[in-house]
């Protein structure tokens, strides 16, 4: 084998320790390392067989870094469901979108632990970062359901990287340490027979609260949806909350 095998090989190992610790590696460059790169909607084109998008607004400028955001499915969905959670006002508000699929019908950590899904998830945003002038005060991640509850464990495990979380409907969190105090929306269904408020979301927000993190809690009169003014909610908190 030669050096250079060795050293990717090295990497190579690296890269699983830290996705099964929970640990994302890539964070935004002061500028992209490469420009003109696309706007609209493109395929990430990561490894590991997980589909993936990443959405860029008409509205990008490199000299103006925009906020970005990894959006997460529900169990059972693909990353275009992950998109469309904030797509809509992807381009009205500048947002960059990253939406990755899990490798199984659902995130790793529910099913078993860390690993491949946390690996393609540091890819795609190794991939944005390249590419794209990103505000490192303004990454976020969220998702639905599944997704949400995935946002806050991975969320709160690299609080240094994501500033702030979004999670509609989520289930439970079990980050796999707390790093940073990244500011935390949630909203909930109180008609959720999926994943019940009771002993969801509310149960989350005392938690979360009785830990110190700062939260913005929004229930409302549905099932386990998101409603568009949930969605603009979000938007609105998180860019207006953000300290530079």
């Amino acid at each position: 084998m030669s050096n250079r095998e060795k050293e990717d090989e090295g990497r190579q190992d690296e890269s699983w320790q830290s996705a099964r610790s929970g640990r994302l590696r890539a964070h935004p460059a002061t500028t992209p390392r490469t420009g003109g790169a696309p706007v609209g909607m493109h395929p990430l084109g990561v490894s590991l067989g997980h589909d993936g998008v990443i959405y860029v607004p008409s509205s990008y400028r490199p000299e103006h870094p925009a906020a970005l955001a990894v959006m997460l499915h529900g169990a059972g969905g693909s990353a275009r469901h992950g998109l469309d959670l904030l797509r809509p006002l992807a381009d009205e508000a500048n947002l960059i979108l990253v939406a990755p699929g899990s490798q199984g019908a659902t995130w790793d950590v529910i099913v078993e632990d860390f690993g491949p899904d946390v690996r393609a998830i540091d890819e795609a945003l190794a991939h944005a970062f390249e590419h794209y002038a990103v505000d490192p005060a303004r990454v976020a991640i969220g998702g639905f359901s599944d997704g949400a509850s995935y946002a806050l464990s991975l969320g709160l495990g690299n609080g240094d990287l994501f500033r702030h979380i979004i999670a509609f409907s989520p289930g439970f969190a079990v980050p796999p340490r707390q790093i940073g105090r990244p500011r935390i929306f949630m909203s909930h269904g109180t008609q959720d027979r999926v994943l019940p408020i009771d002993r969801c979301s509310r149960r989350l927000v005392r938690v979360f609260e009785r830990a110190g993190y700062d939260v913005s809690y929004h229930e409302f009169e549905g099932p386990h949806v998101v409603p568009a003014d949930m969605m603009r909610e979000a938007v609105r908190w998180w860019l207006e909350g953000t300290v530079h």
